[in-house]
């Protein structure tokens, strides 16, 4: 098992080649994405092809919604929802450190029928979509949403080559898997007291596709200092998360990351790109295990961090309308603070 190095920046990896290069070239990409994965846990992704104009529009609907009334929005509230879709308000979410973030958010994934037959047996993750009724608005996010998930197929193969796999290896686990858009908004906060805008934490998928507007990232390295991660023009932030380090025995490292406190107002559109539900994640052969963690079902991890964080579900698993799965982990039971006891702050 590796960690992440006492790295002092991010590394960036053009992954033009993935697409449209040469034999060698998809492998010099795959070696590059495999060397950030195993030395940080996170990279600026560019040569990604996905148009100027989609970002526009995501951006400009995101922000009709955003500057909608409290009301309007809690229309959409994602507590109202059967599989976890739709408004954030501000404080829903708390992570392990205790304090409420300081932002919304939207929440969407793959849009299945409401006659979905896993949505109709009651999976807490697939389904249909919270859409609010804000012209252009689901137009615009499905849109983006397609093209990131197709990008993020193309970084998994990128990934698999690294690890010495066929570049399909995963494809099987890709057939309607739970990958969550959030489309986030950090407000500025002028008061003195120092809110995160997001408390430390792994993303609890297999990587993470983030494009946001202003600077707030964080990255946790090796020695346990913050790095920041500001914008790279129309890079993306990629971060690889709880699963892969599993199925890699930690050489992939999720590496944890917090947003503090804002100095603007600040979008980001992460992209959590998972596998399917029911999937099985243990070590790869050739792999060791995770310390403390052998193997998980991937939509039972997701769906049990899910629901240590937000405040609505946990209300339901006490008041015993819903129960975590019989092998939920504790939140940040990978990334650097499950490496060190006490990680610098």
């Amino acid at each position: 098992m590796t960690a992440p190095c006492d790295f002092t920046r991010i590394p960036v990896v053009d992954v033009s080649p993935l697409s449209h290069g040469s034999f060698q070239a998809r492998r010099r990409v795959a070696h590059a994405l495999g060397r950030a994965a195993r030395e940080v846990g996170f990279m600026y992704v560019t040569g990604h092809g996905i148009p100027d104009g989609l970002f526009d529009d995501l951006l400009r609907t995101t922000k009709e919604f955003f500057a909608l009334p409290y009301e309007d929005k809690m229309r959409c509230w994602i507590g109202a929802s059967r599989n976890h879709r739709g408004y954030v308000p501000k404080g829903e979410e708390v992570f392990a450190g205790g304090s409420p973030d300081h932002k919304e958010a939207f929440d969407l994934s793959i849009d299945l029928p409401a006659d979905d037959p896993d949505y109709l047996a009651g999976n807490p993750l697939l389904g249909p979509n919270q859409w609010p009724d804000l012209p252009g608005f689901k137009e615009a996010v499905t849109r983006w949403y397609d093209a990131v998930f197709d990008l993020g197929r193309t970084l998994f193969q990128g990934f698999s080559v690294a690890l010495g796999l066929a570049p399909d290896a995963f494809d099987r686990y890709l057939t309607k898997p739970p990958s969550q858009l959030r489309l986030i908004h950090y407000p500025y906060d002028r008061s003195p007291q120092d809110r995160p805008g997001i408390g430390a934490h792994t993303d609890y998928e297999c990587f993470t596709l983030l494009r946001p507007t202003a600077a707030g990232l964080e990255v946790m390295n090796g020695a346990g200092t913050w790095i920041d991660a500001p914008p790279l023009g129309d890079a993306f932030v990629i971060n690889i998360g709880d699963m892969l380090e599993l199925w890699t025995g930690g050489e992939f490292a999720a590496t944890t990351h917090r947003v503090r406190k804002v100095s603007e107002e600040r979008y980001a559109f992460p992209l959590f790109f998972s596998v399917d539900y029911a999937t099985r994640v243990a070590p790869l052969p050739g792999f060791s295990e995770v310390p403390g963690v052998s193997e998980l079902v991937a939509g039972e991890h997701l769906f049990a961090q899910t629901a240590q964080t937000f405040r609505y579900l946990r209300q339901r698993v006490a008041d015993g309308e819903i129960s975590l799965p019989g092998s939920a982990l504790a939140l940040s039971s990978f990334g650097q603070e499950a490496r060190q006891s006490s990680p610098a702050d």
